[in-house]
């Protein structure tokens, strides 16, 4: 039942999917396959159609709450590609990408705009500290329109934690600009066809070349040395040490995937969103299991 999969993975976000959704986010061959599941699936009352699309539960306020929404996400969509070719200016950034609900086409007075950032190999950590810094002295931390929270570096641009949390995440990123580096990165990420193999392709409606403005390559030159590879070390060292302190109640395996911090990566997602995602995701498949008698494998996370 690949399609419940995809179901119950959004349902978990109260966002009901289309038929087409559904295709994208399964394994099925055709959308006739798709159809004969969906049809299984309403019969014994698993889901339920209303209005265009399909959930788990008999509520229509979800369907609802995904228009408004998905309208929410286009009037903020043209604030978040400026932003995104804002951040593409900082040193060292050579793709900006839009991550998070807004990359699913979803916003609300409660969310935040992410950013998911690929650098240059060896000054990540410079990358993300000016922007950081930007987002304190400018913003006053405000992460509303500024969420820059995941950084890659372009030598290491395969995703190692590999499941359906981080697919979905892969095959619905909004790139912006940086379009070579990108398309290095979706080919590096080869890996997400085996758990959605009908989505093969990004929304490059948006997507730019980066261009550098003087100061930024100015301070390119200056740290295209052994100095900024000192700097960006010292930097990386420092942000870990802030981070075992504040957040030394997490186990060093959680800490590992929800703050890592390498040379090459940098993510601040303190909650683990992605294990308590999987996690719920596979307490939801057991008690499917164990109501209707279905075969659902249980995901890594």
């Amino acid at each position: 039942m690949t399609t419940l999969k995809a179901i119950i993975y959004f349902s978990m976000f109260d966002y009901p999917l289309t038929r087409d959704e559904i295709f994208r986010y399964s394994k099925c061959k055709t959308l006739n396959e798709v159809d004969v599941e969906i049809n299984i699936l309403l019969n014994k009352k698993i889901i339920f159609y209303i209005n265009g699309f399909y959930l788990k539960s008999n509520a229509p306020e979800q369907v609802e709450k995904r228009l408004l929404g998905n309208e929410m996400a286009k009037k903020i969509m043209p604030k978040a590609v400026r932003v995104s070719k804002f951040i593409g200016k900082f040193p060292y950034v050579e793709s900006v990408c839009l991550s998070g609900a807004l990359s699913k086409g979803y916003f609300d007075n409660d969310g935040d705009i992410d950013f998911f950032i690929i650098t240059k190999p060896n000054h990540l950590w410079i990358a993300r500290t000016l922007l950081i810094l930007y987002k304190k002295v400018f913003l006053l931390n405000s992460k509303k329109y500024f969420c820059v929270n995941y950084f890659i570096s372009s030598d290491q641009l395969l995703i190692s934690e590999q499941n359906r949390f981080t697919a979905t995440e892969i095959i619905t990123i909004i790139p912006i600009c940086g379009r070579e580096v990108f398309e290095s990165f979706v080919h590096a990420n080869g890996w997400i066809d085996r758990f959605f193999p009908n989505s093969t392709t990004h929304d490059q409606h948006n997507l730019t070349d980066i261009k550098k403005p003087p100061l930024t390559k100015f301070i390119e030159n200056l740290c295209d040395s052994s100095f900024g590879l000192r700097v960006d070390n010292f930097l990386r060292k420092l942000t870990l040490k802030k981070w075992n302190l504040k957040f030394k109640h997490l186990k060093k395996d959680d800490f590992d995937i929800a703050l890592k911090s390498t040379k090459s990566a940098s993510k601040h997602h303190p909650q683990n969103f992605q294990k308590v995602v999987i996690n719920t995701l596979n307490t939801e498949y057991l008690k499917i299991v164990e109501q209707y008698n279905l075969e659902l494998i249980q995901e890594d996370a």
